[in-house]
């Protein structure tokens, strides 16, 4: 696990300012999640947390660290970023694409110190995947590619998971799944996890804490149940939600009214 400290993050693009005074902690083992409308700054911050993308003024610590301080490859012995659509067509399999995940540890001349087979086909076992470790990943589904995804990730061993949208193109079930083998992975492991989602109630189901960014700013951060307020959700998305606490767990619920609404 690691804690990110963010302080006084600032980004533009020519004279557009997309980030804007942002900061943050996250600590050692938590799940948080960063939400906002489109265009708002979700990527952009997520990119800079990877070390991607520069910042015009501010900071990002892990560990304690600089970001922009991190060898290449040292930073990816730290950090793995989950996309939402991470494996585009590649000609490689399963089992191939799963090993990739170990790039980091490896050197020019693509060999590891001591033998990782059996972590790569402990990742395989967890993710169910042995029935596909042959099979090129063109031929998986969306849910599919989306586990291998998961498994390069996990073959990483990272102490910071960043997820950017990673259940956009699934459906409620691969959703759901693919949710709770993250929150299951970070428990065993006690990673740190920091995502980026559209999905408000799937936020307030798996994450510690949620950031709410408006126009770059922060317009709230803190617990489901402090930020998922009607009222400032109708602020910084232009529409009123009805906001219902689950009955199961109590967390906060959004349910859009739609439509021309009588009075």
């Amino acid at each position: 696990m690691i804690e990110v400290a963010v302080e006084g993050l600032h980004k533009r693009y020519g004279t557009r300012v997309v980030l804007d005074s942002v900061q943050f902690q996250v600590q050692p083992g938590e799940w948080f999640c960063i939400l906002g409308p489109n265009g708002s700054g979700k990527t952009t911050l997520l990119q800079a947390l990877s070390g991607v993308e520069p910042v015009d003024a501010g900071s990002i610590r892990l560990g304690g660290q600089p970001v922009e301080s991190y060898p290449r490859k040292a930073l990816a012995r730290q950090v793995a970023v989950l996309q939402q659509d991470a494996l585009p067509p590649i000609g490689f399999t399963v089992q191939e694409v799963i090993e990739m995940g170990r790039y980091p540890y490896q050197n020019w001349l693509g060999d590891e110190a001591g033998d990782t087979g059996a972590l790569v086909e402990r990742v395989i076992q967890w993710l169910k995947l042995e029935p596909l470790r042959d099979r090129s990943v063109e031929q998986l589904s969306g849910g599919e590619r989306q586990r291998v995804a998961l498994g390069k990730a996990m073959a990483q061993e990272p102490r910071l998971l960043l997820l950017d949208e990673p259940t956009t193109f699934l459906d409620i079930g691969y959703q759901v799944e693919m949710m709770d083998r993250v929150r299951r992975w970070q428990k065993e492991c006690g990673m740190t996890v920091i995502s980026v989602l559209h999905d408000l109630n799937l936020a307030a189901q798996y994450c510690d804490r949620l950031l709410l960014l408006h126009q770059g700013v922060v317009a709230a951060s803190g617990t489901p149940q402090e930020v998922l307020q009607a009222g400032l959700l109708e602020e910084v998305y232009g529409t009123r939600p009805h906001v219902l606490a689950h009955p199961a767990n109590g967390v906060p619920q959004i349910l859009l009214a739609g439509g021309d609404q009588d009075e």
